[in-house]
């Protein structure tokens, strides 16, 4: 111990005080606006070696404040320092904040209670830097607030995957540490509607009970939780049964963009398509004290192919579209809410964007590393409407992530969303194709994404390793950050044009479609899979060396290496192709396919048994049966 203090002492002598600061800046995410180190450090009994775990729990226990403009003083008899926290109008910026440490005190100014939220969730992660590192808290002023006034965070539900109630409280806390305050639960059947069990009873949904469980401890934490029901586009988890079969705009298969399709959107032109919407929102609604509500209406691939035609091409498709939604939008406004939407269908007929509600609020959302929201913003912006941003953690379809990707896709979108002023910004979490990332996965790309939203000039990756490891993992070793973060790149070695897959993904889903009829899968080669392999495994060992310690830390591993695996097999079937004749499943040579069924018969079993250790039963069917379809083709 004697030695580690000279070794610290020396530190400081040859480098200075702003060593220390870079330090401390290592564990800030969302990193602050402005911050300064100043000369000396904050004085306490314990020197180097205190233990500081008192003086967090005391800063955690003031979690409301509850201050209403007088200077309010927390100290502790323990401590000789003193925190004070005051809201200060004279601040101007929406949530911001001011942190100043000097010798003695800590002081925590902010223009609201939220701010004052966000200025103790920057101070907690700098005391944890000095209980990490055993170096005093420094003297330090931190000027801070939110380039954007919404920074939210959307997981789909509706994609075989429901969470626990434990696992949505640990990503409302997650979410809250990276001052995160809109979070949304993707809809489409996955909420407990009293007169449709049919629709959900094979989904274990969300119940209004729960709703408002959740709507309170989101509040806890400054975290406006907005309902989400999809009301238009993708109902097929509604419009498959036939009992709702005449709301389908195409009850039977049409010709649209993506092909055949059925029973995919409602008929906007049958008033029974609008009843239904009001009888849920009716539901819905009051469980939650948000004053926004996301009604979708995204995807409407198959409006003017089917039941719609004769309107749409009386009155043009746009304005078809734009008519539903807009009553949609008066229903929400009569619950004293106001709409969200998907921006992407309106954004096909750009005329018509003038046209539409002024409270409402468009999501131009777009997933690609390259996505033009610089073409799209403005086009919202003329018109006056607020809109958000709206990349994602490019985490689905992906089994270990892709992050490169998604990272560059976040940076685009806080740049554009700040410059052409967006009122928010939307991370999404898709769980397409039986939602087979787990958690630990979109850690990164979910901190990436707030650290972005608070701070859109900012370069979260330098400190990503750190966050991760410290904040979430408790994982002293960094090794569980570096596997994740050698895992959610190792797609590139593929070499694969970009897309919202990687060739892991591709490989368990496409397993009969030809190699050749696909823009990403006709490039695939063996060496490149291989060295895909290598990484992945490489990835294993350090994991292997790793000692998280979070309360969840054997879930972690167990679901990181369960991922690992799965993309392991996709790049064995991959291997197994490319040497089968005409590069086909069923060509592979049957020694080769005993072995590939063995392998996935274990991947199936622990699918099964993880799934349940962070979500609800229902959909666990469902999300096996698409690797059992896989597995029948095998043999």
């Amino acid at each position: 111990m004697f030695m580690r203090i000279i070794t610290i002492i020396f530190h400081l002598l040859l480098t200075g005080q702003m060593v220390i600061g870079q330090q401390v800046s290592d564990y800030l995410m969302p990193m602050p606006q402005h911050i300064e180190i100043n000369k000396g450090h904050l004085n306490h009994p314990y020197k180097f070696a205190f233990n500081n775990d008192k003086f967090t729990r005391a800063i955690e226990n003031i979690a409301p404040f509850n201050i209403k403009g007088v200077l309010q003083i927390y100290s502790s008899p323990l401590l000789n320092n003193t925190l004070k926290l005051a809201v200060d109008s004279s601040l101007q910026r929406k949530q911001e904040y001011k942190l100043t440490i000097d010798s003695g005190v800590i002081t925590i100014t902010g223009n609201n209670d939220a701010a004052l939220f966000y200025g103790k969730k920057t101070l907690l992660q700098i005391i944890k830097y000095s209980k990490d590192t055993g170096l005093p808290i420094p003297c330090l002023t931190i000027a801070d607030w939110p380039d954007f006034e919404r920074r939210g965070y959307m997981l789909d539900i509706s994609r075989d995957k429901v969470p626990t109630m434990a696992t949505l409280y640990r990503i409302i806390d997650l979410l809250a540490m990276w001052k995160v305050n809109e979070f949304q639960l993707y809809t489409e059947h996955t909420f407990a509607y009293k007169n449709h069990p049919k629709v959900w009873e094979n989904a274990s949904p969300i119940t209004a009970e729960e709703i408002q469980i959740l709507d309170s401890y989101c509040k806890a934490r400054f975290i406006d939780l907005v309902p989400n029901q999809n009301s238009f586009g993708h109902m097929e988890n509604w419009l498959m049964h036939d009992e709702y079969l005449h709301l389908a705009e195409c009850p039977t298969d049409c010709n649209t963009a993506w092909g055949k399709r059925s029973r995919h959107s409602l008929n906007p032109v049958n008033p029974q398509s609008f009843e239904l919407m009001q009888e849920l929102y009716n539901e819905l609604l009051p469980n939650f004290s948000s004053a926004y509500f996301n009604i979708g209406c995204d995807e409407t691939i198959e409006l003017g192919h089917g039941l719609s035609k004769e309107a749409c091409d009386k009155n043009g498709k746009g304005n078809v579209y734009l008519d539903f939604m807009k009553k949609l939008n008066t229903e929400v406004n009569t619950h004293g809410k106001k709409a969200q939407f998907w921006g992407d269908i309106i954004l096909n007929h750009p005329e018509l964007i003038p046209s539409v509600p002024q409270n409402m609020t468009a999501l131009v959302w777009g997933y690609e590393s390259n996505f033009p929201f610089e073409k799209r913003l403005p086009k919202f912006k003329q018109s006056g409407l607020d809109f958000y941003v709206c990349p994602g953690t490019s985490t689905w379809r992906s089994l270990i992530g892709r992050n490169k990707d998604a990272f560059a896709n976040l940076r685009r979108a806080a740049n554009y969303g700040k410059q052409y002023g967006a009122k928010g910004y939307l991370n999404t979490n898709w769980g397409d194709w039986g939602h087979w990332q787990p958690l630990s996965v979109c850690y990164a790309p979910m901190a990436v994404g707030a650290a972005y939203a608070w701070n859109a000039s900012t370069d979260p990756s330098q400190n990503l390793n750190t966050a991760i490891s410290t904040f979430i993992m408790n994982d002293s070793t960094g090794k569980v950050s570096e596997a994740l973060l050698k895992l959610g790149n190792a797609y590139l070695l593929c070499q694969l044009p970009e897309g919202n897959s990687n060739a892991f993904h591709l490989m368990l889903r496409r397993y009969e479609w030809s190699l050749k009829a696909h823009y990403q899968t006709k490039m695939l080669r063996e060496d490149n899979l291989i060295r895909a392999e290598a990484e992945i495994n490489a990835a294993l060992k350090l994991l292997q060396a790793s000692a998280p310690k979070c309360e969840d830390a054997s879930i972690v591993i167990k679901e990181i290496v369960h991922a690992a695996n799965m993309a392991l097999h996709g790049i064995h079937l991959g291997i197994a192709r490319l040497e089968a004749k005409n590069f086909d499943t069923k060509n592979i040579n049957p020694a080769k396919k005993i072995l590939l069924s063995k392998e996935l018969e274990e991947i199936i079993k622990t699918h099964g048994e993880l799934w349940t250790l962070r979500n609800r039963d229902g959909g666990l069917k469902q999300s096996v049966l698409k690797l059992s379809d896989l597995l029948d083709y095998y043999k």
